[in-house]
């Protein structure tokens, strides 16, 4: 091991990048699509040998080579990993791993949040995250017959959004919603959450929540190990589920609200899976459908391509007067130069 080195390997390094992609091939790994930095191992010819990845806070991607295992590289490779995060200023990381490797990362200090039986297990690098976030939730819990909650990413907040949190406000006594806290969307949490709360500042038993680092995205929930699309909505939507029904019993919801899903298969099948697998945790499932302007329901990915091309009229029917206002403000100047530059603003 002494002769062993653990270098980055840079995205544009083609010839390596295959090596990489070759050996989680053979460990029945596909190469994530979230990926800002990867490492390898190399052996005497200079071949791949052992890898692992990062993306933001979580650890992604891991395989050593059948005839190097037992040799304690993977050891290797996650502490220079953790070692890059610390470096990065990310001392909370998170990782997903199969269910028969969970014992592994346990040896190496990560601790199960929840897990999706025969499928993955969701784990942190401290012992007491979760539990810590439940028990700031908990300070939050407000008494009421009914009791309902909300999950939105609000990228950005719509007169969709603002018709879904009014239509769920209304039949219940309180209701938590929750803005998906992490940075992967184009339009920053910080400015997502004000947008969402200052659109439903008119509702007085709404209370705001983040997720923290515990409902995240489909965008960059990890998909290397999991055999198709289907397989990922299924282990999106049940690892969500399952982290979701702690959050529930913490706050004693009952009703989770959902928006319809008209175009989109995958969310039409995340909503599916929700409407079957709720009820078992005592947790009615409520799809809204969707609000509409000319027939067709309105849509943040829509907003998105209407800011990038300046179609302000496009914006006034599809925009809340408080979410109109930031993206008319000074403020939003650079961010709006930012959507302007970006390439793809549908799935972002």
């Amino acid at each position: 091991m002494a002769d062993y080195v653990v270098s980055q390997v840079s995205p544009t390094d083609r010839y390596t990048m295959e090596q990489v992609h070759a050996l989680l091939l053979q460990e029945g790994i596909t190469l994530d699509g979230n990926l800002d930095y990867t490492c390898a191992i190399y052996g005497e010819a200079y071949q791949v040998i052992a890898t692992g990845s990062c993306f933001g806070n979580t650890l992604r991607c891991f395989a050593v080579s059948g005839e190097h295992q037992g040799e304690g590289l993977l050891n290797t490779v996650i502490s220079h990993l953790i070692t890059v995060q610390y470096q990065r200023g990310n001392t909370h990381l998170f990782l997903y791993t199969k269910c028969q490797s969970a014992k592994f990362f346990e040896d190496l200090g990560f601790y199960e949040i929840a897990r999706v039986s025969d499928t993955l297990v969701f784990m942190e690098n401290r012992r007491t995250g979760f539990s810590r976030y439940l028990s700031q939730l908990k300070r939050s819990q407000q008494n009421g017959e009914i009791v309902g909650a909300l999950v939105m990413n609000a990228n950005p907040f719509t007169l969709g959004h603002q018709y879904l949190a009014e239509r769920a406000a209304a039949e219940c006594d309180v209701l938590h919603l929750f803005v998906v806290s992490e940075d992967a969307s184009l339009i920053p949490f910080s400015v997502r959450k004000r947008l969402v709360a200052q659109g439903v500042s008119q509702l007085p038993n709404v209370v705001l929540q983040e997720t923290g680092p515990y409902i995240i995205s489909s965008a960059t929930f990890p998909s290397y190990f999991l055999k198709d699309e289907l397989a990922v909505v299924e282990g999106h939507a049940r690892l969500d589920l399952t982290v979701f029904g702690q959050i529930a019993r913490t706050l004693g919801i009952t009703r989770r609200y959902v928006g319809e899903e008209p175009t989109s298969e995958t969310t039409g099948l995340y909503n599916r899976i929700m409407a079957e697998e709720l009820p078992k945790q005592g947790i009615d499932c409520i799809i809204i459908p969707r609000k509409e302007v000319h027939g067709t329901a309105i849509s943040a990915s829509v907003v998105r391509q209407c800011l990038q091309v300046g179609d302000w009229d496009g914006c006034r029917e599809l925009l809340p007067s408080s979410t109109l206002d930031f993206f008319t403000s000074e403020e939003a100047r650079p961010l709006l130069e930012k959507i302007r530059r970006a390439g793809d603003v549908v799935h972002h």
